[in-house]
């Protein structure tokens, strides 16, 4: 067990610093990125309550305590996924612009994770420190220092946490709304033509003046444009922050 000293006493190094396990006289080879992709497959299809050490060694066709060579705990085996998808992530197009790179990384994000669903569920909690995600963190953060609102670490702070915000926000409903439709068997337009009626009912009560106004002259559009419209309302403010 490689073990490091903290103020709350001994704790296993990070799977990020702990060398492979000797490779051993077996008919499966294994690392740690094979485990990953497999953890992936099964995720991809069942889910993250779906998914197993059992699961993951009998499709590798090892014993389950194999793995644990590997990763010790589910927490470690997580963060091996998700740091994969970061690694796609990190593939985005380089811009010279601060606000072309960000589109990049942001756009990339969202692909993964309409690919890689149980993805937006890991996100929003505590920050991911794979080599993979920090490196998509150095970019998003140093894309971010060079836009024009941006004048100190305060701002810079403030513009990554409303960047951040967004995206995991806009990422879990649109995968809310995915696994609804899949789950009821309507997606959003039949929940929209059964419920129209008794939205325009209500509205025609005049209670509801300004909903009134978004149904009725907002535009509808679809989730990648909403994304993409949303994602441009976030940047321009961060623009603009240098006018406050």
């Amino acid at each position: 067990m490689y073990l490091m000293t903290t103020p709350y006493g001994s704790a296993p190094l990070p799977v990020w610093e702990r060398p492979e396990p000797q490779p051993r006289a077996a008919p499966v080879p294994l690392s740690r990125a094979k485990i990953a992709d497999t953890a992936i497959r099964i995720a991809d299809e069942h889910g993250l309550d779906g998914l197993s050490v059992r699961k993951i060694a009998k499709e590798l066709g090892v014993g389950p305590m194999r793995l644990y060579d590997y990763v010790i705990n589910r927490s470690e085996l997580l963060d091996l996924m998700v740091d994969a998808v970061y690694a796609r992530i990190a593939e985005a197009d380089q811009h010279s612009g601060w606000r072309a790179t960000v589109l990049a990384i942001v756009h990339r994000t969202r692909e993964a994770a309409l690919d890689h669903e149980w993805f937006a569920d890991l996100l929003g909690g505590r920050p991911h420190l794979g080599p993979h995600a920090l490196a998509v963190g150095e970019s998003t953060a140093a894309a971010l220092s060079q836009a024009p609102g941006v004048r100190g670490i305060d701002d810079l702070q403030r513009a990554l946490g409303a960047l951040n915000g967004f995206i995991v926000g806009a990422l879990r409903r649109e995968i809310t709304e995915r696994r609804t439709a899949r789950l009821t068997g309507t997606d959003v337009s039949a929940w929209q033509a059964t419920h129209g009626p008794y939205l325009t009912r209500m509205l025609e009560t005049g209670r509801y003046p300004t909903v009134a106004r978004l149904v009725i002259e907002g535009a509808h559009l679809s989730a990648e444009e909403t994304f993409r419209h949303n994602l441009s309302t976030i940047l321009d403010g961060i623009t603009r922050a240098s006018q406050a």
